[in-house]
């Protein structure tokens, strides 16, 4: 074969690698022009919004300023409405705190004109106005029955219990330690709930009360307000309470009392 042959054979297979960069570039090319269209799409969209605020300022329609003022208005509307809300919980509270204090004064009377100093006794706190009542004021020993000398005391916390229809009042059973082990009383726990039930019962004999308000619980020995290694601490344990629940309370207070706690 000829020189002149081999020569045109070399050019007709050309180097042709450089191909592989130009493509890359030419993809690199395009990804840039794509960004910088988003970017232009995205500028285009602010001026947009920009030139629609400042139009309606200009032609005194609501803009962005107005819309601020507005936004501050309703926080200072809703701050207002924080306010007084605030202030008619705190109105709220100091009327309850009125009722329950004339209410003590009530009960208190009752217990001195009756002469049940010793087995009655009220408690105002945070939370409720409480009524305990000593178990031997309402019951034999060992019995859950009321006695029917003590039904008059029922039915007079009952009578003063009517100031007070859209109060939720718990009636609670507690016992000493000693134990109990009887065919109608197999533990403390069953003589205190059925102590606590039964005066209930006699309590909404008054038909002025709602009973959906009303519960009774048993604690049987566990909640002791006196120690039980001696007769006087155990007498302390064995009683009734009658508490009248609190509507409105000053949440700060009840968080530091139970913080205390």
């Amino acid at each position: 074969m000829s020189k002149k042959n081999k020569h045109q054979d070399h050019e007709e297979h050309a180097d042709e690698s450089w191909l592989l960069p130009y493509s890359d570039l030419m993809t690199l090319l395009l990804a840039l022009f794509i960004v910088l269209f988003g970017m232009s799409t995205i500028d285009a969209k602010k001026f947009e919004e920009m030139s629609q605020a400042f139009n309606s300022i200009l032609t005194g329609s609501v803009g962005i300023l107005e819309q601020t003022s507005m936004t501050q208005n309703e926080n200072m509307g809703q701050d207002r409405q924080r306010e007084t809300s605030s202030m008619s919980n705190t109105e709220l509270m100091r009327k309850e705190q009125e009722s329950l204090e004339a209410l003590k004064r009530q009960l208190d009377n009752y217990i001195k004109e009756n002469g049940l100093t010793e087995d009655l006794d009220t408690k105002l706190n945070q939370s409720q106005l409480m009524i305990t009542i000593s178990d031997k004021a309402l019951f034999a020993s060992g019995k859950a029955v009321v006695k029917p000398e003590s039904r008059q005391l029922a039915k007079a916390i009952s009578t003063m219990l009517q100031e007070f229809p859209d109060y939720e009042v718990i009636v609670s059973g507690h016992t000493d330690n000693v134990p109990i082990s009887t065919y109608e009383f197999p533990s403390n726990w069953d003589l205190s709930a059925e102590r606590a039930l039964n005066f209930m019962k006699i309590l909404l004999l008054n038909t002025n009360l709602d009973p959906k308000k009303f519960s009774a619980i048993g604690y049987g020995e566990y909640h002791p307000v006196a120690g039980n290694d001696t007769a006087a601490g155990r007498a302390q344990n064995r009683r009734v309470e009658v508490s009248i629940i609190r509507k409105y309370v000053d949440r700060n207070q009840q968080l530091g009392v139970t913080a205390a706690h």
